[in-house]
Parts: structure tokens; sequence; C-alpha cells
């Protein structure tokens, strides 16, 4: 088990830049394989989530080769097996993505269960439903699932709610069918718009309507060809070097981004007082006073991104006045509060007064529990006290990271392996900005 040693207090400052964006790489991986072409992906992190997608590509045919540090050549000249490796749902929540290629190159796929996880279940129904009207049939076991066809068929499907990956997984399934595919109400993620960019590179005709950009039409083409592409920035990484910033009272450069993908959350930290100077492709922001109290909900893009929640509600314990913090995305995702009441956090759980609860929340109701809490209060500003953690989700490590950072004395976080899913040598980067953190690797 890895492990953080941290020893907080000191103010974070200088430049960072930002790697390419873990919820789009590793998807961009999976989308190389609908050609027998080579494609070449800049910008990839180093990061688990990655290695994990690579190798079971390598496992399905796929022919990689790193250049460099953030470059892969990608080529699968021939699907080798339909059957995604078991074992594989656990270490990859979207595993199932690998559907699209694996039923466009050889009409079946098999895929383990994905289940559920601290989070809620994350159901496929949406998928599994737009599925059905492409003519893929589904059919279930305990712990796989197997998709059949003979033909991919296009179609109009609308989301009830809009779902990201579900999104791209249709998009991806959509461009070698037959005929047009139109989906309505579709997720607005820039990770979608980059995956379509690289795509449309590829020869592929997806479009979002300039008038409508809830919709998205896909034109089915009988082949695609290689090409060159660049991973868009993390969005998840901005947002923690900016936290850890904020919350020390720092100042920090972010480079190499499009500032607009952070749009929300620069707003919302603009309006609690932080100094914010937004460059072509960089950011500056700076502490110059203290922050005030907001009230914050996530959703769907262009909402505030669940992702950032953990993290931010570090900076929210920093700041004058009581916050509330409102999650509709997930059912249950507040587990890192409990490592900041851990560090002298003070916070106060309640269930937001909703009418239309089913149209207000993105998940699905049955994923829901009486016992789980969809808004907390929190309370600044805390002079937060060391503590030393063992951590098992990524989100809630970064934020256990930031708040070492803040809290004066040593703190030591173990199972940082979650971390490394989707942050690439975090400690080297936040050392070079001041922080004190020592790496211990297992």
């Amino acid at each position: 088990m890895s492990r953080y040693i941290i020893t907080g207090g000191n103010q974070l400052k200088g430049e960072v830049s930002i790697r390419g964006a873990k919820n789009a790489s590793f998807k961009q991986i999976i989308a190389s394989m609908l050609t027998n072409k080579t494609v070449s992906l800049n910008n990839i992190p180093q990061i688990s989530d990655v290695k994990i997608t690579l190798s079971i590509a390598k496992s399905l045919g796929c022919q990689a080769k790193q250049i460099g540090e953030h470059c892969l050549e990608l080529t699968t000249p021939k699907i080798n097996k339909s059957i995604v490796p078991s074992g594989t749902g656990e270490k990859s929540r979207t595993s199932f993505m690998f559907v699209a290629p694996l039923l466009a190159r050889t009409g079946t796929a098999t895929i383990p269960s994905p289940g559920g996880d601290k989070l809620g279940n994350r159901p496929l129904d949406r998928l599994f439903d737009c599925f059905s009207q492409m003519n893929i049939k589904t059919s279930e076991k305990e712990n796989e699932i197997t998709f059949n066809t003979d033909k991919i068929i296009g179609t109009h499907y609308t989301f009830t709610k809009p779902s990201h990956t579900v999104t791209e997984v249709i998009i991806m399934t959509a461009v070698l069918a037959q005929g047009e595919t139109i989906i309505d109400n579709a997720a607005l993620e820039p990770e979608i718009d980059d995956l379509i960019l690289m795509l449309n590179e590829m020869g592929a005709k997806i479009e979002r309507d300039p008038s409508n950009n809830k919709r998205i039409t896909i034109q089915g083409v009988s082949l695609l060809n290689g090409t060159e592409h660049s991973v868009i920035c993390d969005r998840n990484e901005i947002v923690t070097f900016a936290c850890a910033a904020l919350a020390t009272k720092g100042s920090i450069c972010i480079l190499r981004i499009k500032p607009d993908v952070v749009k929300t959350f620069l707003d919302v930290i603009k309006k609690m007082g932080a100094e914010v100077k937004v460059g072509n492709d960089e950011i500056c922001i700076q502490w110059v006073k203290p922050l005030t109290n907001i009230d914050i909900e996530t959703g769907p893009e262009p909402m505030f991104m669940t992702d950032w929640q953990a993290i931010f509600t570090v900076l929210l314990t920093q700041t004058v006045g009581c916050s509330s913090l409102i999650e509709t995305v997930f059912p249950n995702r507040f587990q890192h509060i409990e490592n900041l009441k851990k560090m002298g956090g003070k916070f106060n759980f309640f269930n937001p007064p909703v009418k239309d609860p089913d149209n207000y929340y993105q998940f699905n109701k049955e994923s829901d529990n009486p016992q789980y809490f969809h808004g907390v209060k929190i309370y600044g500003p805390t002079m937060l006290k060391p503590a030393n953690f063992v951590i098992s989700d990524l989100r809630a490590g970064a934020s256990a990271t930031v708040a070492a950072l803040t809290a004066q004395g040593k703190s030591i976080i173990d199972g940082v392996e979650y971390i490394e899913r989707g942050y690439e040598k975090l400690a080297e980067r936040l050392s070079s900005l001041g922080a004190n953190i020592e790496y211990i690797k297992t």
C-alpha cells in the first residue's frame, strides 16, 4: 500500500502544467479500436486507469507502442476475441465501453457486469434501451452481459436523463452503423466533444446541432481511418491544483489548458473572492482575501461537476460562513466528509426539499436509499488538524491530500494508488509548488 506523508501549512505557489484528461484518454484508446488503421494519441497521462484500459485493449488485439512519456501509437489489425477479461469490471468501471468496437467489428461482445460501488449503482438501463433500438440484443447472467447483432442500425434515441459515458458509447457504436442515429438530451461534457473531434478526424460524420446542443447526429460510415489526436486537458486536475492553492492561501498559474472547460468553477471562485486571470491557454489564481461562503449544486455540464465536489469541500472549510453543497448526480458521494470530520471540519448533513425528485436528481430512484443524504452544510473557516487516513476512492483521496496540505502538522495517507488512477505524479508536482510531501511507493 503506497503512502503520502504530508506536513501541511505551506502556501502553494508556482506553475503547473495539466495532463490529458483521464475521462477522455482511456475512452479514446477504446475508440481507436474501431479501425484497423494506426491512431496516435498525444497528451496521454501516465495513470493507472489508462494502464488498465490499455491492458484490456491489448488482450483483445490492440497493438500499442509508447512514444516518449505521453504518446501512444495504437493499431488493432483484428479483434482477437469478443470477451472482455473477467475481473476488469472491478478494476475499470467503464470496461463496458469496449462493447462499441467489439460489436462494430465482430457483431458480439461479452463484458463483466459493472455492478455497484460506494457512489451507488451505475445502471446501464439507458444503454440497453438504446441498443434494443439499434438491433442489438442484450442478455444478462449473474457476472456478465452479452450483446449480439447481425447489423447495427441507426436510431433516434432520447435520454430521460443525460448520461456522459453512455452518450459516448452510443456515439462510438453508431459511427459504423447503417443509417442515421440521433441522440436527444445528450450530455454536454467537453470530453464528449473531444471524442467527437477525434472520431471525425478518423472519417466519422458526427455533429452537435448548433441550435440545440443537446442533439447529436451521427451518419453511419462504412469504415474509419487512422489519425493523430491530442487529448483534451483534465478538468479535475485544474480544479484540484486551484483548490489546493486557495486552501493554503497561495497562488498558482495553471498551464496547457482550455480555460473554457472550467468556466463554471472559475465563476464560482471569483464570486467567493479569489483573483482569477484568464489567458488563452492558462489561468492564474490567487488568494487575496478571505473567501466567502457559497451554495453549490452539482449536475451535468454546464453545472458544477460532481467530480469536483469532494476537493471543493476542503476549500469550503476555509471560507467565512456556512456553505451548502447538494449532490444530484450520485446518490451517495459524501464519503470524504468523514475524513474531514476527523480533521476537525464542521458539517451537517441534510436532504433538500425537492418537489420533483425524479427530475431533479440525475440518478435512478432505485439507486437511492433512505439512509443517504444528498446535501451537506459546511461551516468555516476551520483550522484543520493533521490526521492519518486509509483511502479507497480516487476523489476522496484527492480531497484528503488537499486537506492535509491545509492542516498544520503531519498527516499520513495510505492507499494512494487510488489517487494514481487519475493523477500523474501528483506528489512530485505538488512538491514543485512548495508542498512538503513524501511519496513512499510499495
